[in-house]
């Protein structure tokens, strides 16, 4: 059985070599899945362990804090949504497991509180940090499409090397 997953993951490294990045999009949202957050970042990681390529993940909102003290996430608010609760307690599961890991060149990418499919492309967004930020406007919005172009500005910057970042509309 150790040979085995040996081999798969030394597949799963060749098939990944020559990329600079890959980005993790995973999804799931049923109670059987949500634990494959933790399983296929895992697997993610030991595939790109030691590699000089980066790892960039499409985190959640409700893993990022409320607080400067780091002591309160999102989904841990009253106000946070209750159907969205399992779903932010799993990605934020990884992130942590993913923080032990120092031979991974990762960054998580956490969204606005509201992730707006059909939101306006502007172009513009404020790179922030762990906390939940609010824009000039005191919203905590992004579309997909601004968010994407921030997934990209990493990719090509690097900047936040095992680090979480957050983006809102300007």
């Amino acid at each position: 059985m150790m040979m085995r997953n040996s081999q798969r993951c030394n597949k799963q490294a060749n098939d990944l070599k020559g990329f600079d990045v890959v980005v993790d999009a995973f999804g799931a949202w049923t109670p059987e899945t949500l634990p494959m957050h933790s399983k296929s970042l895992k697997v993610l990681c030991d595939a790109m362990s030691g590699s000089n390529a980066r790892l960039l993940i499409v985190g959640g909102a409700g893993s990022l804090y409320v607080n400067p003290e780091h002591t309160m996430q999102l989904f841990q608010t009253p106000e946070f949504p209750e159907m969205f609760k399992p779903l932010a307690m799993a990605q934020s599961k990884a992130l942590d497991e993913l923080r032990k890991r120092n031979d991974v060149k990762w960054t998580f990418v956490s969204p606005a509180g509201d992730f707006q499919a059909d939101g306006a492309r502007t172009g513009k967004y404020i790179l922030a940090g762990e906390e939940l930020t609010l824009n000039a406007k005191g919203e905590s919005i992004i579309s997909y499409a601004d968010y994407a172009i921030a997934m990209v500005d990493e990719a090509t910057k690097g900047n936040h090397i095992q680090e979480r970042i957050s983006v809102v509309r300007e």
